[in-house]
């Protein structure tokens, strides 16, 4: 295959090593790849590497796939590194017969080392690459002395695999984390000695915990796997990575894939480290979910509920104020089950003495302002708006104490100390419900 002819058209790559479940900064790499290409109508490549035999496992390389498909990324090819081994000796093969490298008799071997390995002849010269977001970058060559390339003719390691694969791929620009900057001059000598073209790099920052520490997985690094089983949605993580060491130069926030694609630029990208909030992912995942159609908030909420006990009516409602109420789905499932909407169900209980105001435990005076509530109450629509049911109470409440009267009402809609007010308890109830409710409340008192 010829590599020197420069190349027209642009192509990335994501290679991931299935060594465990990838992290969200691995998929910000993967995203960044993904937006650059498509943005210049290129192809984006899914490369596996997995060399790694010992470590690399097929549930890990399972979850890369079905990660990139959940958050949308999707991959023009896919290559798998291990199948590519034919490849890696014939070049490794070809740097020895150039003399580009050789086969090294090590004087010092190390517990599990090898007496025999094979380097790179190192030219000792210094080396520029530009940066798409760092500029030019020199590194002199000299200190790296004559390297490892493969520890056998049949087991290359990760430099010499990885430049025979992008210049097999037609790889013509390398975006990756910043901590493979250092990698760089190795790689492009090695390009140089097999007269491969030299890519173009676009090195990311690193993603930094809160307190500006590296993110690692024992220090707040979250997989997609752990993302994805706590409820969050593709589109609010995809946001999240996007803006996390990207600025737009605008005050926009929400992103939707599309609209990256259209007004991502890689050149806008910070050099500095860029910091990872949850608090800021709950927050993207709250609004995607809030912006979901009614069908869609329905589906999900009936994941957790018990259909034989729940009002199907109140449920119908009450979207609005459950999904006010959660960051993710993981939240959504814990509140169902702590029972914060209980309210839903068709029969609710509560102690009697909950329905009293702590300013005048009255039961006889609880009584007939919860009477008088129903009389007025007879006025209100089948299905009634919050606004429309609090101009039907509210002037009562003022005349005889807010306390004296929401209180008691709000007890007798939903059997709990808190919930939503009671004139969004009316709406998401109805009519029907929410005189039953207030009747049985009265009973309760004279009982």
């Amino acid at each position: 295959m010829e590599h020197t002819s420069a190349q027209s058209n642009i192509v990335t790559r994501f290679a991931p090593s299935p060594t465990g479940y990838l992290t969200l900064g691995n998929y910000r790499t993967a995203l960044f790849s993904y937006l650059f290409a498509k943005q210049h109508k290129g192809k984006c490549i899914l490369r596996i590497e997995d060399t790694d035999k010992e470590r690399s496992k097929p549930e890990y390389e399972q979850d890369i796939y079905k990660s990139a498909a959940w958050l949308g990324i999707s991959f023009d090819e896919t290559y798998k590194q291990s199948e590519r081994t034919k490849e890696h000796e014939e070049y490794l093969q070809k740097l020895i017969d150039t003399g580009h490298a050789y086969i090294s008799k090590e004087t010092e071997v190390k517990e599990g080392g090898r007496s025999e390995v094979i380097r790179f002849k190192n030219p000792n010269k210094k080396v520029t690459f530009t940066d798409l977001i760092r500029g030019d970058i020199t590194f002199d060559t000299t200190d790296l002395k004559d390297f490892v390339i493969a520890k056998s003719m049949t087991e290359p390691l990760f430099h010499l695999a990885v430049v025979v694969d992008d210049a097999d791929m037609g790889i013509t620009h390398i975006v990756r984390g910043d901590d493979h900057i250092s990698n760089t001059p190795r790689q492009i000598l090695i390009q140089e000695a097999l007269g491969f073209q030299i890519p173009t790099y676009a090195h990311l920052p690193l993603m930094l915990a809160p307190d500006r520490s590296k993110l690692s997985k024992r220090n707040g690094a979250i997989s997609i796997k752990e993302i994805r089983e706590k409820g969050y949605l593709p589109e609010a993580v995809i946001n999240l990575l996007a803006l996390l060491g990207w600025n737009p130069g605008t005050d926009k926030e929400i992103y939707s894939l599309d609209e990256l694609l259209k007004d991502f630029d890689i050149s806008r990208t910070q050099k500095g480290g860029a910091i990872f909030n949850e608090e800021k992912l709950n927050w993207f995942n709250k609004e995607y979910l809030k912006m979901l159609p009614e069908d869609k908030k329905q589906e999900i909420i009936r994941k957790f509920v018990d259909t034989s006990i729940i009002d199907e009516y109140a449920l119908k409602r009450a979207s609005e104020v459950i999904f006010e109420r959660i960051e993710t789905t993981e939240d959504m499932s814990k509140a169902f089950k702590s029972g914060e909407f209980s309210y839903l169900n068709k029969e609710i209980e509560y102690a009697t003495e909950m329905l009293l105001w702590k300013k005048e435990p009255s039961y006889e005076k609880t009584s007939e302002r919860l009477s008088a509530v129903a009389i007025l109450l007879m006025e209100m629509p089948e299905e009634p708006t919050r606004d429309e049911v609090k101009n039907i109470v509210w002037d009562f409440a003022e005349q005889e104490g807010r306390g004296e009267v929401l209180w008691p009402l709000r007890v007798a809609l939903s059997g709990k100390d808190k919930s939503p007010d009671p004139f969004m308890l009316l709406e998401i109830l109805g009519k029907n419900v929410s005189l039953k409710r207030i009747q049985a409340a009265i009973l309760k008192l004279h009982a």
